[in-house]
C-alpha cells in the first residue's frame, strides 16, 4: 500500500464483479473519497494521485461488501454455559459484541437485525456508528411483538407476561401493539418484528393487528418486518403492506398472489432450517424431521414465488441457535438459492448486495460499486461468479472495506 497523504483509496487491477448484475470485467481503478466511491476506471487511468493508498487486486475478485438480511446479534444467549437465564442486559450487550468482528471479517459489511433481548442490537448499532466498536453496519429491531400463541410466546400455562429478558414482548390487543410499537420507535429502532406461530399451523396475527403495526411504525419512519410461516399470515402482511416477509413456507398460490401484487419481497432464511437439522446440536429426532419437512415445503413455496416474480431476499437467521455461530454461516443461503431456486451465482450475488440493501435501509445507496455509492467493498481470492460457495468461506477473505476504511483482518 501506498501512505494515505491525501485520503483517497484506490483499488488497482482485479476482477470486478459491481453487485448490478453485469458480467465481470477487467479493473482499472476504484478511487474511494471518505465514505464514498467516487470512480470506477475500467482502465487504470494516468492521473491516480501515487500519494493514495493504493490495494493491489491483481489475480483477485472485488465485489461491494456483503449483506444478511437476518442476523441475531443480541437474541441467543445459550453459551458460555456457566451463564444461566434470565440474560441481563449488561450481559446480553458483551456477548453479542463478540459477534461484530467475526461477522465483518467474513465480508459482511451490514446485518439486519430482526428482534433481540432489551435494546441491545439498538446499542451496538449506535456504538460502532460512534467508532466505539468495530463491526458490520447494523439495521435492527428490539424485542419481537408476539401475540399469544406466536412463536416468542414461551410461558408454560399461558398465564402473565414473558419476562423482561426474553426476546419477544406479549401484546394481546391492537392498543397493545399499537403502543409497544411506539415505544420502541421511541427508541429509535429501525424497524418492528412482529412474529407469527412458531410453524404457520395457526394464525396469532389478524390482519387488523399487521395493519395497526404498520400505520404506527410508518408515522415513525420505521420499517416493518414479520416472521411468517402461514398462509393467512402472509396474505394479511401484503394486505397490510409490511416491508418484507420471512419464511412464507405454507403460503398458497392466492397468498402469493397478494404479496405479489403489493411488490413485497420474501427473505425465506433457509439456513436456519437447513443448518440446525443437519448439523443441530441435541436436536431431537422429532424435531430434525419436522425441520426437513419444512425446508421441502418452504423451497416449494418460495420456487412458485420466484416464478410469480416476486423478489426475493438472502437472511440466515444466524446466531438464533447454538450451530448458528456468527461469522460463519452468513454465505450459506446464496448456494442454497442457487443449488435449490436455479439462481446464477452472479444473479445471487446481486440479491446479497444491491438487492439486499432494502433490509438496512439504503436502497440506491449501498451494494454496488459505482460513483456515489457507500464504500464497502469486499477482495476474495477466489471467483464467486463461478462458486458461489466462495461466500460462504471467510478464508477466501483479503480485503474488506468498510465506509471506505480497510478492516484490520489479523485474527
Amino acid at each position: 500500500m501506498g501512505s494515505m497523504a491525501n485520503g483517497a483509496l484506490v483499488i488497482a487491477d482485479g476482477t470486478l464483479i459491481d453487485g448490478t448484475g453485469a458480467k465481470p470485467r477487467p479493473n482499472g481503478a476504484i478511487v474511494v473519497h471518505g465514505k464514498t466511491i467516487a470512480k470506477v476506471h475500467a482502465a487504470k487511468p494516468p492521473g491516480v494521485d501515487p500519494r493514495a493508498t493504493t490495494i493491489d487486486a491483481t489475480g483477485k475478485f472485488i465485489l461491494p461488501g456483503l449483506i444478511d438480511g437476518h442476523v441475531h446479534l443480541s437474541m441467543y444467549q445459550g453459551a458460555p454455559a456457566v451463564i444461566t437465564s434470565p440474560t441481563s442486559a449488561e450481559f446480553c450487550t458483551l456477548r453479542a459484541a463478540e459477534n461484530l468482528l467475526p461477522i465483518l471479517r467474513a465480508g459482511f459489511t451490514s446485518v439486519s437485525v430482526p428482534g433481540g433481548k432489551w435494546f441491545v442490537d439498538v446499542t451496538l448499532r449506535e456504538a460502532i456508528s460512534a467508532g466505539m466498536l468495530q463491526g458490520p453496519r447494523i439495521f435492527c429491531a428490539g424485542r419481537a411483538l408476539t401475540a399469544p400463541g406466536g412463536i416468542f410466546d414461551n410461558r408454560a400455562t399461558g398465564d402473565g407476561d414473558l419476562p423482561d429478558d426474553a426476546t419477544g414482548v406479549l401484546c394481546r390487543t391492537v392498543p397493545d401493539f399499537v403502543s409497544e410499537t411506539r415505544r420502541q420507535c421511541e427508541r429509535s429502532v429501525d424497524m418492528i418484528k412482529i412474529a407469527d406461530s412458531r410453524w404457520g399451523d395457526e394464525q396469532t396475527l389478524p390482519l387488523t393487528v399487521i395493519a395497526a403495526v404498520v400505520n404506527e411504525a410508518q408515522k415513525h419512519g420505521a420499517k416493518v418486518a414479520i416472521h411468517s410461516r402461514g398462509s393467512g399470515s402472509t396474505r394479511d402482511a401484503a394486505l397490510a403492506g409490511v416491508d418484507w416477509i420471512f419464511h412464507a413456507d405454507l403460503a398458497t398460490d392466492a397468498d402469493l398472489g397478494a404479496v405479489a401484487a403489493a411488490g413485497i419481497p420474501i427473505m425465506p432464511a433457509f439456513a436456519q432450517g437447513e443448518i440446525w437439522a443437519e448439523h443441530g446440536i441435541g436436536v431431537a429426532p422429532a424435531m430434525r424431521a419436522r425441520l426437513k419437512s419444512q425446508l421441502a415445503t418452504n423451497v416449494r413455496a418460495i420456487a412458485s414465488a420466484k416464478a410469480r416474480g416476486i423478489k426475493l431476499l438472502l437472511g440466515t437467521d444466524s446466531g438464533n441457535a447454538q450451530v448458528m455461530t456468527p461469522g460463519k454461516w452468513h454465505g450459506y443461503e446464496a448456494a442454497f438459492f442457487v443449488k435449490h431456486l436455479g439462481y446464477t451465482p452472479l444473479e445471487v450475488i446481486t440479491l446479497q448486495t444491491r438487492e439486499n440493501a432494502i433490509t438496512v435501509g439504503l436502497q440506491g445507496r449501498l451494494g454496488t460499486v459505482e460513483p456515489g455509492m457507500i464504500a464497502d467493498i469486499l477482495i476474495l481470492d477466489a471467483d464467486p461468479s463461478e462458486d458461489v460457495t466462495v461466500l460462504g468461506d471467510p478464508s477466501h477473505v483479503r480485503v474488506v472495506i468498510k465506509d471506505g476504511k480497510p478492516v484490520d483482518l489479523s485474527a
